[in-house]
């Protein structure tokens, strides 16, 4: 099943979509999740680490992307691995984005019911999100770039924004020292890095969706980039804001750092609703994207048709939703999605280019 002409994006919808898929829920939850794990002030290090280790990998997963025109990881999987073993990659990677397309819908319900929606079912805030989310992947890919081009924009300038009036109470001695306790604590805080960039592995579908295939390493490079900054720029941030003690023990420290300021005179004197609002926006860009590629993905492994598969997906994602009984529960679900999308993302592209270079060698080599 070749991709449709008329459903294809350009090289800087390629960039906008991974950037709306990358940069989600990590922005709330990152510098806490990187402290805690690296429990140093080094913790910016492990973000500049991690960004440039999933730059690398990214740039595999263009290149393999690219030897197979018009074709997505679902089906050129089959084609270097094997149908059976192909499709069982696919069924993995179609597992993944729904169960991390239900993580996202959870964590917006979570903010929504903490801060803007108190005492409101969390069944009734779900709900209308996805079915928005489902009127959307309906239009096809084209439709949801064009959205995501609308919300990119405003996301980023109201992020840039809000850390650029957080400066006041920035203090560089919370930064330091600089590698006070060595390397150590920087690798271990990679892990967490590297969860928040989960989304990126979409390249691998989006390639084929793509009007200029061969531009898509600098779709891509700017597509991680600027996250990558932005990330980098909210870990700093925040913990030059918080201080290390302050940023472990709250539970969404970005949020926490724009609530301790207001600025008299302004439209908004306190920054962090419009900046919840627009995080919603981007939460929503995350999960179209995850809900699109995961009805893509068993569209293509099944030879199904897509829009039958969009509407089926619906009661699975709720229910995926519904599962983590706490809050407790959802950041362990986010662990265990980092660590799969950790699997995923370093196996499936490096295992299948090793795999087709091997056989062009081999097939070369009897030639």
């Amino acid at each position: 099943m070749f991709i449709r002409n008329d459903d294809k994006i350009t090289t800087t919808q390629t960039s906008i979509f991974i950037t709306d898929t990358v940069l989600g829920a990590g922005i709330l939850t990152l510098p806490r999740g990187v402290i805690e794990a690296a429990k140093t002030p080094d913790v910016w290090l492990s973000v500049l680490l991690g960004g440039f280790i999933v730059i690398m990998v990214t740039m595999v997963m263009v290149k393999l992307s690219q030897q197979f025109p018009n074709h997505t990881v679902y089906q050129y999987s089959k084609r270097i691995v094997g149908t059976i073993p192909g499709g069982i990659l696919g069924v993995c990677l179609i597992g993944y984005y729904i169960i991390i397309a239900g993580f996202e819908v959870r964590i917006f319900a979570e903010i929504t019911m903490y801060y803007l929606l108190e005492g409101t079912p969390i069944w009734a805030i779900i709900i209308p999100f996805i079915w928005v989310g489902t009127y959307i992947c309906f239009g096809g890919i084209n439709a949801i770039a064009r959205v995501f081009q609308i919300i990119f924009p405003i996301s980023i300038f109201i992020l840039v924004l809000s850390y650029f009036l957080s400066i006041r109470l920035f203090d560089i001695d919370n930064l330091r020292p600089v590698l006070g306790e060595g390397v150590l604590p920087v690798f271990k805080g990679l892990k967490s890095t590297v969860l928040i960039f989960t989304g990126c592995e979409v390249i691998m579908t989006l390639v084929a969706h793509m009007q200029h295939p061969e531009r898509a390493v600098r779709a891509t490079f700017a597509g991680i980039g600027i996250p990558f900054v932005l990330y980098l720029m909210t870990v700093i941030v925040v913990v030059g804001g918080m201080s290390v003690d302050s940023v472990m023990n709250s539970t969404w420290p970005t949020i926490d750092l724009l609530r301790s300021f207001e600025i008299t005179g302004l439209i908004f004197e306190r920054f962090e609703f419009p900046f919840l609002v627009i995080w919603m926006m981007q939460l929503f860009c995350n999960f179209t994207s995850f809900y699109f590629n995961a009805s893509l993905g068993i569209s293509q492994v099944f030879r199904l048709k897509i829009h039958p598969v969009i509407f089926g997906l619906i009661p699975v994602i709720f229910i995926t939703t519904m599962l983590p009984e706490r809050i407790n529960d959802v950041f362990k679900l986010g662990d265990t999605i980092g660590k799969m999308g950790i699997f995923l993302f370093f196996l499936v592209p490096v295992l299948l280019t090793v795999i087709l270079l091997f056989r062009k060698k081999v097939l070369n080599h009897h030639v």
